[in-house]
């Protein structure tokens, strides 16, 4: 999906959040917007085997946290063996006077393990694997 937006131009504010976020990895792209068109946030997956698409607050999930705001996705789901989420972690960003910033960041993917015989869900159930992002943040007009 390509975003096409008008860049917000502040006159006075001292302070601007980005809205637009757009970064690269090792074999993954991520594109999120915190708010759109429809006036949902959206945010999309690309790696090697797939690209999916996410809009709205029940599949993207954000929490603000002291090392920045963590926005997650589940991009794989079992049945009998669990699921797996992407999690990007944001850094806050003020863009002042400019409407476009250079962010570097890391993406979590978490392993959730899960099976359907219950003597199997003892021990360790997630694992992590972690992968440095640089990209872009940019406030826009939607």
């Amino acid at each position: 999906m390509l975003l096409t937006a008008i860049p917000l131009l502040s006159a006075n504010a001292s302070e601007v959040v980005p809205n637009l976020y757009q970064f690269q990895g090792k074999n993954v792209s991520i594109s999120y917007s915190t708010t759109s068109f429809i006036g949902k946030p959206l945010f999309t997956y690309k790696d090697k085997q797939q690209t999916l698409n996410f809009q709205g607050t029940e599949q993207i999930r954000s929490v603000e946290t002291e090392i920045g705001t963590l926005v997650s996705v589940t991009i794989r789901k079992t049945v009998d063996t669990g699921n797996t989420v992407f999690t990007l972690i944001l850094p806050r960003v003020n863009l002042g006077k400019s409407n476009s910033a250079a962010v570097e960041t890391k993406g979590i993917t978490t392993t959730n393990l899960f099976s359907v015989i219950p003597k199997f869900n003892q021990g360790q159930r997630q694992t992590y694997t972690t992968i440095h992002l640089a990209g872009t943040a940019q406030a826009v007009a939607f």
